[in-house]
Protein backbone atom coordinates (compact mmCIF):
# COMPACT_ATOMS: atom_id res chain seq x y z
CA UNK A 1 0.00 0.00 0.00
CA UNK A 2 1.38 3.46 -0.88
CA UNK A 3 2.38 5.61 2.05
CA UNK A 4 -0.42 8.01 3.04
CA UNK A 5 2.28 10.64 3.36
CA UNK A 6 2.74 10.60 -0.42
CA UNK A 7 0.15 12.75 -2.25
CA UNK A 8 -2.13 10.72 -4.48
CA UNK A 9 -0.96 12.73 -7.50
CA UNK A 10 2.61 11.50 -6.97
CA UNK A 11 1.83 7.83 -6.39
CA UNK A 12 2.67 5.32 -9.09
CA UNK A 13 1.94 1.62 -9.10
CA UNK A 14 2.71 -0.57 -12.09
CA UNK A 15 0.27 -3.44 -12.76
CA UNK A 16 1.79 -6.70 -11.56
CA UNK A 17 1.40 -8.17 -15.05
CA UNK A 18 3.51 -5.34 -16.51
CA UNK A 19 6.54 -6.07 -14.31
CA UNK A 20 9.24 -8.16 -15.97
CA UNK A 21 11.06 -10.97 -14.16
CA UNK A 22 13.78 -9.76 -11.82
CA UNK A 23 17.28 -9.78 -13.35
CA UNK A 24 19.56 -12.60 -12.23
CA UNK A 25 22.27 -10.44 -10.69
CA UNK A 26 25.44 -11.93 -9.23
CA UNK A 27 27.47 -10.98 -6.11
CA UNK A 28 29.86 -8.18 -7.09
CA UNK A 29 31.03 -6.78 -3.74
CA UNK A 30 30.88 -7.58 -0.04
CA UNK A 31 31.66 -5.96 3.27
CA UNK A 32 33.31 -7.73 6.18
CA UNK A 33 33.52 -6.91 9.87
CA UNK A 34 36.10 -8.86 11.87
CA UNK A 35 36.11 -11.71 9.39
CA UNK A 36 32.34 -12.03 9.05
CA UNK A 37 30.56 -11.08 5.83
CA UNK A 38 28.20 -8.32 6.87
CA UNK A 39 26.71 -7.18 3.54
CA UNK A 40 26.66 -8.37 -0.07
CA UNK A 41 26.03 -6.18 -3.12
CA UNK A 42 24.65 -7.92 -6.20
CA UNK A 43 24.71 -6.57 -9.73
CA UNK A 44 25.56 -7.13 -13.36
CA UNK A 45 28.43 -5.94 -15.52
CA UNK A 46 29.90 -6.29 -18.96
CA UNK A 47 33.17 -5.41 -20.64
CA UNK A 48 33.37 -5.06 -24.41
CA UNK A 49 36.03 -4.92 -27.13
CA UNK A 50 36.28 -2.02 -29.60
CA UNK A 51 33.91 -3.82 -31.97
CA UNK A 52 31.35 -4.37 -29.19
CA UNK A 53 32.11 -8.04 -28.57
CA UNK A 54 31.94 -9.28 -25.00
CA UNK A 55 35.12 -9.77 -22.99
CA UNK A 56 33.60 -10.11 -19.53
CA UNK A 57 30.02 -10.79 -18.51
CA UNK A 58 28.61 -11.20 -15.01
CA UNK A 59 24.91 -11.36 -14.16
CA UNK A 60 22.52 -10.21 -16.87
CA UNK A 61 24.07 -7.28 -18.75
CA UNK A 62 21.64 -7.65 -21.66
CA UNK A 63 18.55 -6.86 -19.58
CA UNK A 64 17.09 -3.38 -20.06
CA UNK A 65 17.69 -0.81 -17.34
CA UNK A 66 17.65 2.98 -17.04
CA UNK A 67 21.20 4.40 -17.35
CA UNK A 68 20.23 7.61 -15.56
CA UNK A 69 23.01 10.23 -15.62
CA UNK A 70 25.49 7.95 -17.39
CA UNK A 71 23.54 9.01 -20.51
CA UNK A 72 24.78 12.60 -20.24
CA UNK A 73 27.89 12.20 -22.41
CA UNK A 74 25.69 10.76 -25.16
CA UNK A 75 23.26 13.65 -24.79
CA UNK A 76 26.22 16.03 -25.01
CA UNK A 77 27.32 14.39 -28.27
CA UNK A 78 23.86 15.01 -29.70
CA UNK A 79 24.05 18.69 -28.76
CA UNK A 80 27.52 19.13 -30.29
CA UNK A 81 26.19 17.52 -33.46
CA UNK A 82 23.45 20.16 -33.40
CA UNK A 83 25.95 23.01 -33.30
CA UNK A 84 26.67 23.51 -29.60
CA UNK A 85 30.16 24.97 -29.35
CA UNK A 86 31.43 25.53 -25.83
CA UNK A 87 34.82 25.86 -24.12
CA UNK A 88 36.03 22.48 -22.89
CA UNK A 89 35.24 23.16 -19.23
CA UNK A 90 31.64 24.08 -20.04
CA UNK A 91 31.22 21.11 -22.37
CA UNK A 92 32.42 18.84 -19.56
CA UNK A 93 29.78 20.47 -17.34
CA UNK A 94 27.20 19.65 -20.01
CA UNK A 95 27.97 15.95 -19.40
CA UNK A 96 28.13 16.33 -15.62
CA UNK A 97 26.35 15.33 -12.46
CA UNK A 98 28.11 18.13 -10.65
CA UNK A 99 28.45 18.73 -6.93
CA UNK A 100 27.06 22.25 -7.02
CA UNK A 101 30.28 24.08 -6.16
CA UNK A 102 30.68 27.71 -7.17
CA UNK A 103 32.61 26.68 -10.29
CA UNK A 104 29.69 24.49 -11.36
CA UNK A 105 27.00 27.06 -10.64
CA UNK A 106 28.99 29.76 -12.39
CA UNK A 107 29.58 27.42 -15.32
CA UNK A 108 25.87 26.80 -15.84
CA UNK A 109 25.28 30.55 -15.71
CA UNK A 110 28.06 31.09 -18.26
CA UNK A 111 26.47 28.66 -20.71
CA UNK A 112 23.22 30.59 -20.47
CA UNK A 113 24.87 34.02 -20.70
CA UNK A 114 26.90 33.05 -23.77
CA UNK A 115 23.59 32.52 -25.57
CA UNK A 116 21.67 35.45 -24.14
CA UNK A 117 19.62 33.27 -21.81
CA UNK A 118 18.86 33.36 -18.09
CA UNK A 119 17.98 30.71 -15.53
CA UNK A 120 14.33 31.31 -16.42
CA UNK A 121 14.94 29.16 -19.52
CA UNK A 122 15.77 26.08 -17.43
CA UNK A 123 13.16 23.34 -17.07
CA UNK A 124 15.00 21.00 -14.73
CA UNK A 125 13.84 20.35 -11.18
CA UNK A 126 15.12 22.42 -8.25
CA UNK A 127 17.46 20.90 -5.69
CA UNK A 128 20.23 21.64 -3.22
CA UNK A 129 23.83 21.01 -4.29
CA UNK A 130 24.58 17.29 -4.59
CA UNK A 131 28.01 17.39 -2.91
CA UNK A 132 27.95 17.07 0.86
CA UNK A 133 30.33 19.94 1.63
CA UNK A 134 28.86 22.06 -1.15
CA UNK A 135 25.35 21.49 0.20
CA UNK A 136 26.36 22.30 3.77
CA UNK A 137 28.07 25.53 2.67
CA UNK A 138 25.04 26.51 0.57
CA UNK A 139 22.70 25.94 3.51
CA UNK A 140 24.94 27.84 5.93
CA UNK A 141 24.72 30.81 3.59
CA UNK A 142 20.93 30.60 3.60
CA UNK A 143 20.64 28.97 0.17
CA UNK A 144 17.48 27.20 -0.97
CA UNK A 145 16.93 24.58 -3.67
CA UNK A 146 17.34 26.09 -7.14
CA UNK A 147 17.60 24.87 -10.71
CA UNK A 148 21.19 26.13 -11.01
CA UNK A 149 22.34 24.19 -7.93
CA UNK A 150 20.64 21.00 -9.14
CA UNK A 151 23.30 18.57 -10.37
CA UNK A 152 22.06 18.50 -13.99
CA UNK A 153 21.99 22.27 -14.52
CA UNK A 154 24.95 22.22 -16.92
CA UNK A 155 23.14 19.80 -19.21
CA UNK A 156 19.92 21.80 -19.06
CA UNK A 157 21.66 25.10 -19.75
CA UNK A 158 23.28 23.47 -22.78
CA UNK A 159 19.94 22.06 -23.95
CA UNK A 160 18.36 25.50 -23.82
CA UNK A 161 21.38 26.93 -25.68
CA UNK A 162 21.19 24.22 -28.36
CA UNK A 163 17.56 25.07 -28.96
CA UNK A 164 18.40 28.75 -29.41
CA UNK A 165 21.24 27.93 -31.82
CA UNK A 166 18.89 25.89 -34.03
CA UNK A 167 15.87 28.17 -33.87
CA UNK A 168 13.90 25.61 -31.92
CA UNK A 169 11.53 26.60 -29.17
CA UNK A 170 13.38 26.80 -25.86
CA UNK A 171 10.14 26.37 -23.98
CA UNK A 172 9.20 22.73 -23.81
CA UNK A 173 12.67 21.42 -24.67
CA UNK A 174 12.10 18.39 -22.40
CA UNK A 175 9.12 17.13 -24.41
CA UNK A 176 10.11 13.83 -26.10
CA UNK A 177 8.50 15.21 -29.29
CA UNK A 178 10.77 18.28 -29.28
CA UNK A 179 13.39 18.34 -32.09
CA UNK A 180 16.20 18.33 -29.52
CA UNK A 181 14.94 15.22 -27.76
CA UNK A 182 14.32 13.48 -31.08
CA UNK A 183 17.95 14.16 -32.01
CA UNK A 184 19.10 12.86 -28.61
CA UNK A 185 17.09 9.67 -29.10
CA UNK A 186 18.60 9.13 -32.56
CA UNK A 187 22.11 9.73 -31.23
CA UNK A 188 21.63 7.35 -28.29
CA UNK A 189 20.37 4.65 -30.67
CA UNK A 190 23.34 5.12 -32.98
CA UNK A 191 26.02 5.16 -30.27
CA UNK A 192 24.64 2.23 -28.27
CA UNK A 193 23.75 0.19 -31.34
CA UNK A 194 20.31 -0.64 -29.98
CA UNK A 195 16.79 0.69 -29.97
CA UNK A 196 15.60 1.75 -26.51
CA UNK A 197 13.10 -0.77 -25.17
CA UNK A 198 11.23 1.87 -23.18
CA UNK A 199 11.18 5.50 -22.17
CA UNK A 200 10.67 7.22 -18.83
CA UNK A 201 11.59 10.51 -17.18
CA UNK A 202 14.81 11.11 -15.25
CA UNK A 203 14.85 12.88 -11.90
CA UNK A 204 15.68 16.22 -13.54
CA UNK A 205 12.84 15.87 -16.05
CA UNK A 206 14.80 14.74 -19.11
CA UNK A 207 13.51 11.86 -21.28
CA UNK A 208 15.21 8.65 -20.17
CA UNK A 209 15.75 5.56 -22.32
CA UNK A 210 15.75 1.91 -21.28
CA UNK A 211 18.95 0.36 -22.61
CA UNK A 212 21.32 -2.48 -21.74
CA UNK A 213 24.70 -2.43 -20.06
CA UNK A 214 26.07 -3.89 -23.29
CA UNK A 215 24.74 -0.94 -25.28
CA UNK A 216 26.15 1.62 -22.84
CA UNK A 217 29.55 -0.07 -22.92
CA UNK A 218 29.57 0.06 -26.73
CA UNK A 219 28.76 3.77 -26.64
CA UNK A 220 31.51 4.63 -24.16
CA UNK A 221 33.99 2.56 -26.13
CA UNK A 222 33.19 4.70 -29.15
CA UNK A 223 33.54 7.97 -27.25
CA UNK A 224 36.74 6.98 -25.46
CA UNK A 225 38.49 5.80 -28.64
CA UNK A 226 37.50 8.81 -30.75
CA UNK A 227 40.62 10.86 -31.42
CA UNK A 228 40.99 14.58 -31.93
CA UNK A 229 42.86 15.50 -35.13
CA UNK A 230 46.38 16.90 -34.92
CA UNK A 231 45.51 20.03 -36.88
CA UNK A 232 43.93 22.86 -34.92
CA UNK A 233 41.70 23.76 -37.89
CA UNK A 234 39.86 20.44 -37.72
CA UNK A 235 37.52 20.38 -34.72
CA UNK A 236 37.19 16.63 -34.46
CA UNK A 237 34.10 14.47 -34.21
CA UNK A 238 31.47 15.33 -31.58
CA UNK A 239 32.36 12.08 -29.79
CA UNK A 240 36.03 13.09 -29.60
CA UNK A 241 35.23 16.65 -28.54
CA UNK A 242 32.99 15.51 -25.66
CA UNK A 243 35.44 12.85 -24.48
CA UNK A 244 38.35 15.30 -24.61
CA UNK A 245 36.43 17.89 -22.58
CA UNK A 246 35.52 15.36 -19.87
CA UNK A 247 39.10 14.09 -19.61
CA UNK A 248 40.57 17.58 -19.54
CA UNK A 249 38.16 18.81 -16.87
CA UNK A 250 37.19 15.86 -14.63
CA UNK A 251 36.48 18.35 -11.82
CA UNK A 252 33.53 19.62 -13.88
CA UNK A 253 32.14 16.12 -14.56
CA UNK A 254 31.61 15.50 -10.83
CA UNK A 255 33.57 17.55 -8.30
CA UNK A 256 36.25 17.59 -5.63
CA UNK A 257 36.16 14.49 -3.45
CA UNK A 258 33.99 12.58 -5.96
CA UNK A 259 35.28 9.20 -7.09
CA UNK A 260 34.55 9.69 -10.79
CA UNK A 261 36.67 12.85 -10.84
CA UNK A 262 39.41 11.01 -8.95
CA UNK A 263 39.24 8.02 -11.31
CA UNK A 264 39.86 10.16 -14.40
CA UNK A 265 42.63 12.11 -12.66
CA UNK A 266 44.42 8.94 -11.56
CA UNK A 267 44.08 7.21 -14.95
CA UNK A 268 44.60 9.83 -17.68
CA UNK A 269 42.91 8.77 -20.90
CA UNK A 270 40.11 6.92 -19.16
CA UNK A 271 36.55 8.24 -19.67
CA UNK A 272 34.08 7.71 -16.81
CA UNK A 273 30.55 8.65 -15.87
CA UNK A 274 28.35 7.44 -13.04
CA UNK A 275 24.58 7.51 -12.62
CA UNK A 276 22.06 7.23 -9.83
CA UNK A 277 21.00 3.74 -8.73
CA UNK A 278 24.51 2.26 -8.72
CA UNK A 279 25.60 2.79 -12.33
CA UNK A 280 29.15 3.21 -13.63
CA UNK A 281 30.38 3.25 -17.22
CA UNK A 282 34.03 3.49 -18.23
CA UNK A 283 35.65 3.78 -21.66
CA UNK A 284 39.31 3.07 -22.41
CA UNK A 285 41.19 4.86 -25.20
CA UNK A 286 41.73 1.57 -27.05
CA UNK A 287 37.95 1.19 -27.41
CA UNK A 288 37.31 -1.31 -24.66
CA UNK A 289 34.66 -0.38 -22.14
CA UNK A 290 32.98 -1.47 -18.91
CA UNK A 291 29.38 -0.90 -17.78
CA UNK A 292 27.96 -2.05 -14.47
CA UNK A 293 24.86 -1.76 -12.34
CA UNK A 294 24.68 -2.40 -8.59
CA UNK A 295 21.27 -3.95 -8.12
CA UNK A 296 20.36 -2.33 -4.79
CA UNK A 297 20.98 1.12 -6.25
CA UNK A 298 23.56 1.94 -3.58
CA UNK A 299 26.68 3.89 -4.40
CA UNK A 300 29.43 2.48 -2.22
CA UNK A 301 30.12 -0.71 -4.20
CA UNK A 302 30.29 1.00 -7.58
CA UNK A 303 33.95 2.05 -7.59
CA UNK A 304 35.48 -1.10 -6.02
CA UNK A 305 33.68 -3.19 -8.65
CA UNK A 306 34.85 -0.85 -11.41
CA UNK A 307 38.48 -1.20 -10.30
CA UNK A 308 38.17 -4.98 -10.14
CA UNK A 309 36.71 -5.03 -13.67
CA UNK A 310 39.63 -2.96 -14.93
CA UNK A 311 41.99 -5.48 -13.30
CA UNK A 312 40.19 -8.26 -15.15
CA UNK A 313 41.03 -6.45 -18.39
CA UNK A 314 44.73 -6.42 -17.44
CA UNK A 315 44.73 -2.68 -16.82
CA UNK A 316 47.35 -1.58 -14.29
CA UNK A 317 45.15 -0.31 -11.44
CA UNK A 318 47.95 0.42 -8.96
CA UNK A 319 47.14 4.16 -9.03
CA UNK A 320 43.57 3.32 -7.97
CA UNK A 321 44.46 1.58 -4.69
CA UNK A 322 42.90 4.39 -2.68
CA UNK A 323 39.45 3.93 -4.27
CA UNK A 324 39.57 0.17 -4.88
CA UNK A 325 38.37 -0.69 -1.36
CA UNK A 326 36.88 1.13 1.61
CA UNK A 327 37.69 0.47 5.28
CA UNK A 328 34.99 -0.55 7.74
CA UNK A 329 35.46 1.15 11.10
CA UNK A 330 34.70 0.02 14.60
CA UNK A 331 35.34 2.51 17.38
CA UNK A 332 37.33 4.60 14.93
CA UNK A 333 39.71 1.82 13.88
CA UNK A 334 39.57 -0.49 10.82
CA UNK A 335 37.82 -3.78 11.57
CA UNK A 336 36.81 -4.82 8.07
CA UNK A 337 36.71 -3.83 4.42
CA UNK A 338 34.34 -3.26 1.52
CA UNK A 339 35.78 -4.95 -1.54
CA UNK A 340 34.78 -6.40 -4.89
CA UNK A 341 34.31 -10.14 -5.26
CA UNK A 342 36.84 -12.27 -7.11
CA UNK A 343 35.17 -12.24 -10.48
CA UNK A 344 35.33 -13.40 -13.13
CA UNK A 345 34.26 -16.63 -11.50
CA UNK A 346 31.99 -18.01 -14.18
CA UNK A 347 31.54 -15.01 -16.41
CA UNK A 348 34.92 -14.40 -18.03
CA UNK A 349 35.19 -14.80 -21.76
CA UNK A 350 38.91 -14.80 -22.70
CA UNK A 351 39.82 -12.77 -25.79
CA UNK A 352 42.94 -11.21 -27.25
CA UNK A 353 43.06 -7.69 -25.76
CA UNK A 354 45.70 -5.02 -25.40
CA UNK A 355 46.95 -3.73 -22.08
CA UNK A 356 47.09 -0.13 -23.22
CA UNK A 357 45.20 2.53 -21.33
Amino acid sequence: MPSPAIPASLRFSAPAAALKPLPRHEPLAFQTRDGLVESVHYGSLIATTPDGSTILSVGEPHVAFYPRSSLKPLQAVAMVRAGLNLPADLLALTAASHSGAAVHRDGADRILQLHGLTAAALENSSDLPYGVSEREEWLRDGGLPTQITQNCSGKHAAMAATCLINGWSVQGYLDPRHPLQKLVAETVTELTGEEPSGISTDGCGTPLFALTLAGMARAFGRLASAELPDGASAPGSPEAVVAHAMRKHPEMVAGEGRDVTELMRLMPGLLAKDGFEGIQVVGLPDGRAIALKISDGGDRARMPVTVRALEALDVDTAPLAGIATAPVLGGGRPVGVLTATEFPAAGFIPVQATNAL
